[in-house]
């Protein structure tokens, strides 16, 4: 007997999903590891500063360099997910594209080794580190002239930040002993897309806590912003001239809310702030403010703490893809990390600068019609923040704006 032919049909479930942008997922890591670093230095009192960028540069150089379980420690605490080589050409890739003579902002990104004279270091690392950063090995004597080699990384770094970052390694931050410093400096120089008027700036009360307020120069101007509130933040976003870069305020709304806020502060907080932003008409009064400390922050005890300890300990670190001499007590480690920061916002724009020091010792919607109002008079965050990778340049807290 014939039966009826069964009619199959099969149905090919097809999953599609968005390619990875390496560019962006360097932002992300950078970010990421950016934000754990400062939950580490915001026990430090009064107004801070960083560029995440700066330091995770320097330490991507660093990293190049590794081996091992040295080399893990610092993939996992800078959040990265490829190799050195390909970390290097993406990282690489973002520092052109934020210097493209074209883009309105004025932004300067510079590297450079500067190695004993007399130590022998792998060519394939110079050489991979001068394509991917523009970063030349320049020769010192440090085992003769340590004080002078020290002179010249700080001039060089004066000169690259437009003399905003002076002394960047202090007198006892290298020796006889030091093998190789690794620098990158950022400079950063926009005007507000909407610049506030200077003469409606004024003398206001900003609370450094409940209770206790000083007058400070403020700033104000009513206009159309970017801008997110919940119950304990305000999320403002001021736009720099061509609307590729800005800097993000984030205000907690009680006057001593900017514990919880830190506490809570990570990558993804971040990114769902700057995700929930709309376009409202926002009156803005905002503080001048200058942050400029005269020593350098030592990171090495932080970064440790981070998930890297091996890369300064003498007894552990591998950088043998920097060097390998014969004697292991000729092999490098870092043995400091030096980094300082400067932000200056006024009625025109900001002003930022940054450098990173790793130094390497032998074995050693249509807007709504309501105004809301964001009053920034007691202690905020604040981050310039590259609007196409998401990339944080600078961050930090201002605390007192009555104070450098």
């Amino acid at each position: 007997m014939l039966t009826k032919p069964r009619l199959l049909v099969a149905f090919l479930c097809i999953a599609l999903q968005a390619q990875a942008d390496p560019v962006t997922d360097l932002a992300e890591s950078t970010n990421a590891f950016g934000l754990e670093l400062y939950g580490r230095l915001r026990v430090q009192p009064g107004n801070l500063a960083l560029s995440p960028a700066s330091i995770a540069t320097a330490l991507t150089m660093t990293w190049g360099g590794a081996r091992g379980a040295t080399a893990d420690e610092m993939r996992k605490v800078l959040h990265f997910t490829g190799t050195p080589s390909e970390i290097m050409a993406t990282s690489g890739k973002l520092t052109a594209s934020l210097q493209d003579p074209g883009r309105p902002v004025t932004l300067k990104i510079a590297n450079r080794l500067f190695g004993e004279k007399s130590y022998k270091f792998d060519p394939a690392f110079v050489e991979a580190t001068r394509a991917a950063y523009g970063a030349p090995l320049e020769a010192l004597d440090f085992k003769n002239a340590a004080g002078d080699a020290r002179g010249r990384i700080n001039g060089w770094v004066e000169r690259q930040t437009e003399k905003r970052i002076t002394n960047l390694i202090p007198p006892d931050g290298i020796n006889g002993a030091t093998k190789l410093v690794l620098v990158n400096a950022i400079a950063f120089l926009g005007e507000w897309a909407a610049p506030f008027v200077k003469k409606v700036t004024f003398d206001a009360a900003f609370f450094i806590r409940k209770g206790q307020p000083k007058n400070v120069a403020t700033m104000h101007r009513t206009g159309f912003y970017r801008f997110a509130e919940d119950a304990t933040t305000q999320v403002l976003e001021l736009p720099y001239r061509g609307g590729q870069t800005s800097m993000l305020i984030v205000l907690p709304t009680e006057v001593d809310g900017l514990d919880a806020v830190e506490r809570s502060l990570d990558a993804t907080r971040l990114r769902s702030l700057v995700a929930s932003l709309a376009p409202t008409q926002v009156a803005v009064s905002l503080p001048k403010f200058e942050v400029n400390p005269t020593q350098s922050i030592e990171l090495a005890g932080e970064l440790g703490g981070l998930g890297m300890p091996g890369a300064f300990d003498r007894g552990r670190a591998d950088f043998t893809g920097m060097a390998s001499p014969p004697d292991p007590d000729d092999r490098l480690f870092i043995s400091k990390v030096f980094h300082k920061a400067f932000v200056r916002v006024d009625e025109k724009g900001t002003e930022a600068a940054a450098a990173t020091a790793v130094v390497m010792g032998p074995t050693g919607a249509a807007p709504p019609q309501k105004v809301v109002e964001l009053k920034a008079d007691h202690p905020f965050l604040f981050f310039i923040r590259d609007e196409a990778s998401g990339l944080v340049l600078f961050m930090g807290r201002v605390a007192d704006p009555s104070v450098q």
